[in-house]
């Protein structure tokens, strides 16, 4: 009960993140135009690899360490000062090496100064603690103040396609505040450590462990933005960040599992009851799969015209090319239920480094000529790819310890649930005019077909349920 609760609190904290800016996004992309959204993909997409370096893979090893010391406060104020220390060190030379970055580049000069915010803002950044402890209603609730503070000032202040700057600082500013306002809640949580009782180093090795897959993820995350803005032009970052947007909206679902599920896999494994950790990882993956496989088949069916109503009449590309991004939603699914749940809880790390190294090199080698030669539509070939290539690898890399056929013993049973979800759904968006009012009926109607569907097919996950509520009504 407590995982689902915590689940409910990091979705929400994750549809948050991502859902605030899609608020806004219609209003931004109308007013800003494809430049302005551009500017903003591709300054914060070379930003993002100072930022990388900031955290230096303490948002995963940061909360896994947490998870192992909570019962014993002394063990758990030494590592909290120990891990910031170290998080000082990494993002004072972040910065200093933004700032070289910016002199030398001498291009966007002050979006990318406003961008810098982003990277000081990783200093203050404690939620891995918070997550360390399972504490994810306070993370939830002072972020969402923040956020929905920074879509009142985005209405309030942007009015004219003159006025990117501002929109870049409204989103960095706030990222800063959210971060500073969780501090307040360590009182009573830990206590003051004497520098000379600190070892921060001992913490170096392995978060390097972790900064080095972290590093591949984030480039074949952002490094597409990148060469479309510096090889087609800045509006193509933009119309990829816009498509990214929204499926990665849908995405975090998802991946906020992994967040809550990796201090309960590492507490388990910490007790050494492997059985539980298998059991756990294929729980999760059957319920990713049950749920993003008819989400990755729903977006393609609607995004056509999802896109351009969103964003406007200026991108209507973007509906193709979410089209073509939306097979990532199971891809990353699944690479996250691995990674994140599975391979890192259970100090795995090396298979789940040379699997996002690998992707990562796959993604730089493949994007140049697909760039080159299919502008956008070749980068998010590229996407899609690299995201199945980490999947695979996992996949085969763990199937000595968890038997594969557990885990897609329901996976044919999904897929086929949606495909005839699919098939109704796009035919009536071709059809039907792009309204609020006809997307949700679509929705709507894919979402009955699918829960009807899934019903007459009764895969186990559904025998699970049933007997979890026929044991409830037993107990009253």
């Amino acid at each position: 009960m407590k995982v689902i609760k915590n689940y409910l609190y990091n979705a929400t904290y994750q549809l948050i993140a991502i859902i605030v800016p899609l608020i806004t996004a219609p209003y931004v992309s109308r007013v800003l135009h494809a430049g302005g959204i551009g500017i903003n993909a591709y300054t914060n997409s070379v930003i993002q690899y100072f930022i990388l370096f900031a955290q230096f893979g303490v948002s995963l090893y940061g909360s896994k360490q947490i998870a192992t010391v909570r019962n014993n406060k002394t063990f758990l104020s030494r590592n909290f000062w120990e891990i910031q220390i170290f998080k000082l060190i990494t993002t004072t030379i972040a910065t200093i090496g933004t700032i070289i970055f910016i002199f030398l580049y001498r291009k966007y000069t002050l979006y990318f100064f406003i961008q810098l915010i982003n990277v000081i803002a990783v200093l203050f950044d404690i939620s891995w603690f918070f997550s360390g402890l399972e504490q994810f209603k306070t993370i939830v609730v002072r972020n969402t103040i923040v956020r929905l503070l920074s879509v009142f000032l985005v209405f309030s202040l942007i009015k004219n396609s003159k006025q990117t700057g501002i929109y870049i600082f409204i989103l960095a500013i706030s990222s800063l505040i959210g971060n500073l306002t969780l501090w307040p809640y360590l009182r009573g949580k830990i206590t003051f450590v004497k520098f000379k009782n600190l070892n921060f180093t001992k913490h170096f090795i392995p978060s390097l462990s972790l900064f080095i897959p972290t590093i591949a993820t984030t480039i074949y995350m952002q490094l597409n933005k990148t060469m479309l803005g510096a090889f087609s032009g800045i509006k193509y970052a933009g119309y990829y960040y816009n498509s990214d947007q929204l499926i990665r909206a849908v995405l975090s679902l998802a991946t906020s599992l992994g967040t809550v599920m990796l201090p309960h896999v590492a507490a388990a494994y910490a007790n050494g009851d492997q059985g539980k950790v298998n059991r756990l990882l294929i729980n999760s993956f059957d319920s990713l799969s049950l749920v993003c496989m008819p989400m990755f088949l729903g977006m393609a069916a609607i995004s056509t015209k999802l896109g351009p109503y969103f964003y406007g009449d200026g991108f209507s590309i973007v509906g193709k090319v979410m089209l073509m991004e939306s097979p990532i939603i199971i891809f990353i699914a699944w690479n996250n239920t691995i990674g994140n749940q599975f391979l890192i809880p259970t100090g795995m790390n090396s298979i789940f480094t040379k699997s996002v190294v690998y992707g990562a090199v796959f993604n730089i080698i493949a994007n140049i000529p697909m760039i080159y030669f299919f502008n956008i539509y070749g980068a998010m070939l590229v996407t899609d790819a690299s995201e199945a290539f980490v999947a695979i690898y996992q996949l085969i890399s763990i199937r000595n310890i968890v038997p594969l056929k557990k885990l897609f013993v329901n996976i044919p049973k999904y897929f086929m649930a949606s495909i005839i979800m699919f098939i109704p759904v796009f035919t009536l968006n071709n059809y039907l005019p792009a309204t609020i009012i006809f997307l949700i009926f679509e929705i709507i109607v894919g979402l009955g077909i699918y829960i009807i569907t899934i019903c007459v097919l009764r895969p186990s996950s559904v025998n699970i349920l049933i007997d979890l509520i026929n044991r409830k009504d037993d107990k009253k």
